[in-house]
């Protein structure tokens, strides 16, 4: 998808409207039009990029802060809010819908029914140990 095509560009060119919560000079922070709970918000970077693993550091550390200061915002606010969960999809095996990385803040309320359901395996010490190389030569080769 090109930057001229994504919904969160036009967003971010002031070309589709939005509910904007906050910014920061490389973010931008705004409800989403699907929300799983009142208040759900999208946090993304003010760059087209389409993965997480495409931001520079200092977009990741950004959309991280801002992140942050709209679930602190959700705490301190009289919107329904018990907890939140913090969801990033990458790629369309994560169920990536908009390809413009993006961080979902949304409250949780204890029965609103959001469920993951999933089966844990649970590896062995080697087969950890051995995954944990794996991951340090991939770092050793940046």
């Amino acid at each position: 998808m090109s930057e001229q095509e994504c919904i969160f560009c036009k967003i971010l060119r002031g070309e589709a409207e939005s509910s904007v919560v906050a910014e920061n000079e490389l973010c931008l922070a705004f409800l989403t039009i699907s929300p799983f709970n009142t208040g759900h918000t999208l946090v993304v970077p003010r760059r087209h990029a389409a993965t997480f693993t495409d931001l520079t550091p200092a977009e990741a550390a950004a959309l991280a802060q801002l992140s942050q200061q709209v679930a602190q915002a959700l705490e301190r606010s009289d919107l329904p809010c018990e907890g939140f969960n913090l969801w990033m999809a990458n790629g369309s095996a994560a169920f990536q819908d908009v390809f413009h990385v993006h961080m979902h803040v949304f409250p949780r309320l204890k029965d609103d029914g959001f469920k993951i359901e999933v089966s844990w395996p649970q590896p062995s010490r080697a087969e950890l140990n051995e995954v944990a190389a794996q991951l340090c030569t991939a770092l050793e080769k940046r």
